[in-house]
């Protein structure tokens, strides 16, 4: 009887995987409460059998580091910026590249060309893409007056990413790696003095204390991707693939929607908070748009065949 009750103990304790989820982002980001919401349907659609243990702003793994902790099983599921790891292919810098797809339509649109390419890539080193959610556009936060890209030189400019730094090196700004969880720490102590990224970030890391000017210029929505480990997916049983597979594109579709919603708010919030939200001059728009074709360029000789194939893909849509 007593070894019946065992072999009941560990069948039960078989029947619930537990995995661990690390952000990099605080639990007010949007992102951060959409993952949330995606590990509660987790929970209900699997009966109970896949329970996710969310490790939000960096507590687990900084950013940079979630993708490698992926693909090694450190952790089973993560949430990437893609544009963090755009030295390692150029699949990964696509919605990074300015003013290439400059609204949620056109960034959506560009989501469906990257996807297949995407996921090829994370499935040969062991990964699989779950879902995909793109940041409100991107502007300029700064205190200086920019109304030309020349204005930009000098500056002491947050980079995050490749793509990030390379905008500084041709604006003629002094980059310097600042992760989202380290951002408001540089901007108290001046080791940066302005950055690029969205309302989101300008409202997570209270930058209104900080810089009064953000300029909408709305380069690009780069895009938070959640992945998998394939070795822990397909250790699941079917059911529970399945479930996971569900609350991924639920929460997929509920980000794209959560993101569209939360910028108008961000922006309003910035407002409230003493932030003027400023539109971008022609020549500065000129000026920005030059250095996007410059980098598309750059990107392309690259990319090669299979970049041409996912700007062809995303023109005929």
């Amino acid at each position: 009887m007593a070894g019946s009750i065992v072999l009941a103990f560990s069948a039960g304790a078989q029947a619930q995987t537990k995995w661990d989820l690390p952000s990099a982002y605080p639990a007010s980001n949007f992102h951060v409460e959409n993952l949330t919401s995606f590990i509660k349907d987790v929970d209900t659609l699997s009966q109970g059998k896949l329970k996710i243990t969310l490790h939000n702003n960096a507590s687990l793994y900084k950013a940079p580091e979630i993708k490698r902790a992926v693909q090694g099983n450190q952790a089973q599921i993560g949430e990437i910026l893609l544009t963090n790891f755009a030295n390692e292919d150029p699949v990964y810098e696509l919605d990074g590249l300015p003013f290439l797809a400059t609204g949620y339509d056109a960034s959506f649109k560009l989501y469906q060309a990257q996807k297949p390419f995407l996921e090829k890539k994370l499935n040969a080193h062991g990964m699989t893409l779950l879902y995909a959610v793109a940041w409100p556009p991107q502007g300029i936060f700064a205190n200086r007056d920019i109304k030309q890209v020349s204005d930009m030189k000098g500056l002491k400019w947050r980079a995050y990413s490749p793509v990030t730094a390379k905008i500084a090196e041709l604006v003629g700004a002094q980059p310097v790696t600042v992760q989202q969880a380290e951002l408001a720490q540089a901007m108290a102590t001046g080791v940066i003095d302005s950055y690029m990224s969205s309302a989101s970030t300008g409202y997570d890391t209270k930058t209104y204390e900080y810089i009064k000017k953000f300029y909408d210029t709305q380069a690009w929505l780069p895009k938070n991707a959640i992945i998998v480990n394939k070795k822990a997916f397909d250790a699941l049983d079917p059911a529970t693939q399945a479930a996971l597979k569900k609350a991924g594109a639920q929460a997929e579709e509920r980000g794209w929607k959560l993101s569209q919603e939360k910028n108008k708010w961000y922006q309003q919030e910035l407002a409230k908070n003493g932030m003027e939200t400023i539109q971008p001059t022609a020549e500065l728009k000129s000026g920005l748009s030059e250095i996007g074709k410059r980098m598309l360029d750059d990107w392309l000789k690259k990319a090669g065949a299979d970049g041409q194939a996912m700007i062809d893909a995303y023109k005929k849509q």
